[in-house]
């Protein structure tokens, strides 16, 4: 059990975090304002937590402007994807093997 608990990503022990990869994972991308409300948090709170993420090279940022609205929308990588799917894999692991 402690091999595979030292085995889970640090990057997605927040809940946020995880509610924001568990999103990104279903769908091709995701408007801020979506993401905010699907995780009922502040604005400051999921910028924070997407830079975070962003550093790891998890989440892929696209900043636009459509008319003359800001847009900003999210999505997940390549590698972000795997990291996750290993975490998961990870956790089912956890609960397969409890003593």
């Amino acid at each position: 059990m402690k091999k595979y608990i030292q085995s889970l990503n640090k990057a997605f022990e927040n809940r946020i975090r995880l509610g924001i990869m568990s999103i990104l994972m279903v769908n091709d991308s995701v408007e801020f304002s979506e993401m905010k409300e699907k995780l009922d948090i502040t604005d400051g709170n999921l910028a924070s937590h997407i830079s975070a993420l962003e550093k790891l090279e998890y989440v892929e940022v696209t900043k636009q402007f459509i008319g003359k609205k800001p847009n900003t929308v999210y999505a997940v990588t390549k590698s972000g994807k795997k990291a996750f799917n290993q975490h998961l894999d990870t956790l089912e692991k956890i609960l397969k093997n409890r003593d």
